[in-house]
Formats: structure tokens, C-alpha cells, sequence
């Protein structure tokens, strides 16, 4: 018998697209293995990935096809200049 919790994996997939949109919107969400197959598609479609289990909290609270609230958009902005540094980065670009 196995009294210890068991963490499952939690995952929200956000889309944006500054020209038809105001704010990201959450794609996709789930825990466990929907959340397993989530990052593995991302993997597998070269999405880039950013563990941040508060924001995935916070991010998984909102109905799929919303957009963020405007309280997430000064922290999503941040994880996305981030993927956009490592993106840039790894394309070979320099600051």
C-alpha cells in the first residue's frame, strides 16, 4: 500500500496571434496523462516549453478558446519574451 501523494503533471497549451487577437488565448489544458500527451506534441511540433506550475495554475482556471485575463498579461508577456530570446537564440541570432 502507497500512502504518498501522487503529483500529476498539469499543462495548459496558450495560442497567439497578435493580428486577429487582443490577448493569448488557452488552446488546450489537462492533468495527468492529457497533460503528458499536451507536452509531447509540443515536443514533437518544436512548441517551445516553460515550466512555471503557479502560471499553469493560474492559467488553468480559464475555459479552453479565452483569452488570458488582463491580470496574466505582464507574466505571459515575460514567458513569451523568453521563447522568443531561446527561439532567436537558437536560430543563431545574436543580441
Amino acid at each position: 500500500m502507497n500512502n504518498r501523494t501522487e503529483q500529476y503533471k498539469k499543462a495548459v497549451a496558450l495560442h497567439y496571434q497578435p493580428d486577429s487577437s487582443k490577448a493569448p488565448m488557452v488552446k488546450a489544458k489537462g492533468n495527468g496523462l492529457v497533460a503528458e500527451e499536451i507536452i509531447k506534441l509540443a515536443k514533437e511540433n518544436g512548441v517551445p516549453i516553460q515550466e512555471d506550475p503557479a502560471l499553469v495554475q493560474l492559467l488553468a482556471q480559464i475555459e479552453i478558446d479565452k483569452e488570458i485575463p488582463a491580470e496574466l498579461y505582464g507574466v505571459v508577456a515575460e514567458v513569451m519574451a523568453l521563447v522568443y530570446r531561446m527561439e532567436k537564440k537558437a536560430a543563431g541570432w545574436h543580441d
